[in-house]
């Protein structure tokens, strides 16, 4: 089932090993994981490897400790299995245009699906949400229903990897969109613009206009790209 591991990183093996089995299909959602004394026959490694294995993907979402009956798959992987990415962008200290590089290739698509696939409640939802940025009283409240926002766009589109690539960067996506919000309004003092160029993605997308809301978007995320450039 596993096979023996020798290498000084050890325990990132073993993880490596547990999600290539999540990945072909030997574990599932649910699936109790071997005790640790069988893991550690069966890798070939320490108990303190195991733990150390087991303690990051708990902390990551894909494992879950259950009192007194031992380690299992997650049922809800895909909620925190990729948040990581997150960590991984802040240590190895990308550029902010590298996330915006992948925004791009991300939600202009989005955008376009999206028009295409919106029923009548989730226009009612995207309203709703587009009504709650334009009156909100603090730019605290904005970023936080800004970000709220494109994810709704995203889960409009109904593509499980579109929604979850999203999810697998909340964490950075939230911190981007607040550093972005602050050096466009440092720059030009007008949160106008912004709920404007919201406004027509929204629109766009709410009327069936997969090109409008493309560009739309597009010219949001190329906003954002002139200012950091700056």
């Amino acid at each position: 089932m596993f096979t023996t591991i020798k290498n000084k990183k050890v325990y990132e093996h073993v993880i490596e090993q547990i999600q290539d089995m999540i990945m072909i299909g030997t574990l599932k959602k649910g699936d109790k994981l071997p005790s640790e004394r069988e893991l550690c026959e069966q890798l070939g490694v320490s108990r303190t490897s195991i733990r150390e294995a087991l303690r990051a993907l708990e902390i990551i979402g894909l494992v879950e400790s259950r009192q007194g009956e031992g380690n299992f798959i997650s049922d809800v992987i895909e909620n925190n299995f990729f948040e990581p990415l997150s960590v991984m962008f802040m240590l190895n200290k990308d550029k902010p245009e590298d996330m915006l590089e992948l925004r791009k290739i991300i939600e202009v698509g989005a955008a376009y699906s999206a028009a295409k696939r919106i029923t009548p409640n989730q226009a009612e939802e995207l309203y709703e949400i587009m009504n709650r940025l334009e009156l909100a009283e603090t730019e605290k409240d904005r970023a936080k229903i800004d970000k709220e926002l494109h994810y709704k766009i995203a889960q409009i589109t109904g593509n499980y990897f579109i929604i979850n690539l999203l999810n697998s960067i909340s964490t950075l996506m939230e911190s981007f969109i607040k550093y972005a919000r602050e050096i466009i309004l440092k720059k030009i003092d007008n949160n106008d613009l912004l709920i404007k160029q919201h406004r027509e993605i929204c629109e766009s997308i709410v009327n069936n206009n997969p090109t409008g809301a493309a560009n739309a978007m597009r010219e949001h995320l190329e906003l954002i790209n002139t200012h950091l450039e700056k």
